[in-house]
């Protein structure tokens, strides 16, 4: 029962932290106005500013944020037992991750939808900008060239997976154009419960006849094969107009993913209470079979500080204020609906890393197969079998298929078919992934076109090479297609030495992927130095979100160090492994870089307090009306 003990328990935390502690930030700190106007309608062009209903822009936040993050990061991390895990993802989400990622949308609401790294460039000084906008880029392009490799081994795993993603697709621009020619709520209603139902009619269907004959043709492609698919998805997602593609396509996603979360739930409930079937038709009870702490797990590197990177999303993400800060607050058409978006999809997202966990350290005990023998193991021999050391959780498999085995055990206790149960995991694995890759690749446009713009001013005169320049990649078709093109090289690098091959191809990401976890929490350090320094500047208080700051801050720096240069466990530094030198050369950049950022900060937060940066876009009249120019 200790199992249904922990979920009633964290959700209702969660569900009191909202309603109070995400009150508060909303009303007392940053002080939501539902009559100030939302930059989706100031600079609303149809493209990327568009107005949207809260419930839209949600289901496109939470999926966007969520990507793979809080399934592969808990998997691996409760290695470490599951209570420093699990502590980590309900505090972290609460007073580090949701704060972060409401102060990243009301920051950028209140700097006409502009980026963070935008941002920083006029709350810190414009050195800080091309910074931030770097570690913007290189993350970006990271993410971009890793996750078609992600995406194709989901489906390789799980081919069934593979036609109700498609499906999506074409769904998702009838749902746009409908919502778009038919705007009253209840038909929105309607329509949702319409799509989630061919949903999972299209799972069903996707594991019969020739449907499952495509699945596994599919399923075979090369990966550079379906790197190049998806990198042309994200392409054309990226520049048609938001509310064509990319936010009804989450929108479905949303629901489709929180339906799928509610029934593992009700499956946790049904199992703590009557236990999950065997195959001799008795019951395994439901109970916790993994450590409650290991502070040494065969082969991991230290607690502290690597809990704190593996465990991203579901606690705090970097990523998170890029959505927040890059697409989200360009489409909330109410101040005060940020909230629920900021504040509510981190919150819901820690629910879902909750789940993982208790899928990983409980569902799994109800039964798996052995990988060699095939046979039947329960309760701690299936967990050994599974996590007997850190390289067996090495790769993006072992890491989902602990997941989806233990969830799909939950399913199971409903009574819910083994295959489609898979399926259902399957395609919310899948499905999350590919949110994150479209959603990315937009991202990335709004980076490239601001380096572009900081890198090349605008030129009063017209004509000259540099202003064609400007306005050649400023463009949204041409600069999202260098940000492909790049990306795809990228992935399609063989990683180590190996020959270039079709086989081998699409595995490019992996030889950058060792840095992302570090510099995507550092950005998360980062972005929150934005948001101290908006609330200075305005006189208001900073007390809650200093020790957050300090702590994103020195984790990634301390995680980066020992990479680079101690090592951890029988894995030596990157410099000592002496073949890792383009991993060696970034990471000392980016310490540096970080360095040097807080140095900037620490130089001008004295004379920062109730200054107003130049160029203030804030139409509040308690501000005081000052700039910190000639400073």
């Amino acid at each position: 029962m200790i199992t249904l003990v922990i979920a009633i328990g964290t959700g209702a935390a969660y569900l009191i932290a909202y309603h109070t502690y995400g009150r508060w930030l909303g009303k007392r700190i940053f002080r939501l106005n539902p009559d100030r106007e939302c930059p989706s309608k100031a600079q609303g062009d149809g493209v990327d500013y568009v107005p949207t209903r809260k419930s839209i822009v949600f289901g496109h936040h939470f999926t966007s944020i969520a990507g793979t993050g809080p399934i592969v990061g808990p998997a691996i991390a409760v290695m470490w037992g599951w209570l420093p895990a699990l502590l980590w993802v309900l505090l972290g989400s609460i007073f580090i991750g949701a704060v972060h990622d409401l102060g990243s949308l009301v920051v950028s609401l209140r700097s006409r939808g502009q980026t963070i790294g935008d941002v920083a460039g006029r709350l810190l000084n414009p050195r800080v900008r091309i910074l931030f906008l770097m570690i913007l880029f290189m993350g970006l392009t990271i993410v971009l060239a890793i996750f078609g490799l992600v995406i194709a081994i989901v489906f390789r795993l799980f081919p069934t997976a593979i036609f109700p993603c498609l499906v999506q697709i074409p769904l998702a621009v009838i749902v746009g154009l409908l919502i778009r020619r038919f705007t009253h709520a209840s038909f929105l209603a309607t329509t949702s419960v319409i799509v989630l139902a061919m949903m999972y009619v299209s799972v069903i269907l996707g594991d019969l006849g020739i449907l499952s004959q495509f699945n596994d043709w599919a399923a075979g492609l090369p990966i550079m094969a379906w790197v190049i698919i998806l990198l042309v998805y994200s392409y054309v997602a990226s520049v048609l107009p938001v509310w064509l593609l990319l936010q009804p396509r989450d929108y479905i996603n949303s629901m489709q993913l929180i339906c799928t979360l509610g029934l593992v739930v009700l499956g946790l409930i049904v199992a703590s209470l009557i236990g999950g079937p065997t195959e001799d038709g008795s019951r395994q009870p439901l109970q916790i079979v993994a450590p409650l702490v290991d502070f040494s797990p065969a082969g991991a590197p230290l607690l502290f500080p690597f809990l704190f990177v593996t465990i991203a999303c579901g606690a705090i993400s970097g990523f998170h204020c890029l959505v927040s800060s890059g697409t989200s607050s360009k489409q909330l058409r109410c101040e005060s609906d940020a909230s629920s978006v900021g504040y509510g999809s981190m919150v819901l997202e820690g629910f879902l890393a909750t789940i993982v966990i208790l899928a990983c350290v409980s569902g799994l005990g109800l039964g798996i197969r052995d990988d060699q023998t095939g046979a039947l193991l329960l309760g701690t021999d299936a967990w050994d079998a599974r996590y007997a050391s850190w390289s067996d959780m090495g790769g993006l498999g072992p890491k989902v298929g602990a997941f989806v085995d233990g969830a799909g055990n939950l399913l199971r206790a409903m009574g819910i078919p083994a295959e489609t149960a898979i399926s259902l995991m399957g395609v919310l694995v899948a499905s999350f992934a590919a949110t994150t890759l479209d959603t990315a690749c937009r991202l990335q446009r709004y980076v490239m076109q601001e380096l572009v713009k900081t890198i090349i001013p605008a030129r009063k005169q017209t004509g000259g090479i540099a202003v064609g320049a400007r306005r050649l990649f400023t463009n949204r078709y041409v600069i999202t297609l260098v940000a492909v093109v790049l990306a795809g090289l990228l992935a399609a690098e063989p990683p180590g030495n190996s020959p270039w091959s079709w086989e081998n191809a699409g595995k490019g990401g992996l030889i950058l992927w060792p840095l992302f976890g570090a510099t995507n929490q550092l950005l998360a350090g980062l972005a929150f130095l934005v948001i101290a320094f908006y609330l200075w500047r305005r006189g208001r208080s900073i007390w809650f979100i200093v020790l957050p700051m300090i702590f994103m801050l020195l984790v990634p720096f301390v995680a980066l160090y020992i990479e680079v240069f101690t090592g951890h466990g029988t894995t030596p530094g990157w410099i000592e492994s002496g073949d890792r030198w383009e991993l060696v050369i970034i990471a000392i950049l980016t310490l540096l870089l970080e360095i040097w950022m807080i140095i900037e900060a620490l130089m001008l937060f004295p004379r920062a307090r109730g200054m107003l940066e130049a160029d203030a876009c804030d139409d509040d009249p308690t501000i005081p009306e000052q700039s910190v120019e000639g400073l």
